[in-house]
């Protein structure tokens, strides 16, 4: 294996951040492996609050259209309001669940699942 050269390039000793190499260089450093603070995605949790709740009274709205509360002319215009309130509801509740546990911390769930709009 080469020797490793050093090159300063007038860099002051004080602004560089090194570790110290281990004996047995393997090629690997153990900063490599540390895991940075998770980065909480608010917009897509913004989202996904705005899609839950869009979803839920869409849902709401379609059921009691369909139980009779509302009168309406045509009943069979009252079908894609539920579907449309249950496919907003959907990614926003499981992006929710999702926030939720690794809010919590739960194992296996983690803000990185989010996908994120930035």
């Amino acid at each position: 294996m080469p020797a490793r050269n050093i090159v300063t390039s007038g860099i002051p000793n004080s602004k560089v951040r090194y570790s110290k190499l281990a004996n047995d260089d393997d090629g690997y450093i153990d900063l490599q492996f540390k895991k940075s603070p998770p980065k909480v995605p608010y917009k897509a949790i913004a989202l996904a609050i705005v899609l839950f709740l869009i979803g839920s009274l869409l849902i709401i709205i379609g059921g009691l259209l369909q139980a009779g509360y509302f009168h309406v002319s045509h009943q069979d215009r009252t079908i894609p309001v539920l579907i449309i309130g249950i496919l907003v509801f959907l990614p926003g509740f499981y992006h929710l669940r999702i926030a939720y546990y690794a809010f919590r911390g739960y194992r296996g769930y983690s803000y990185d699942d989010i996908p994120d709009f930035d």
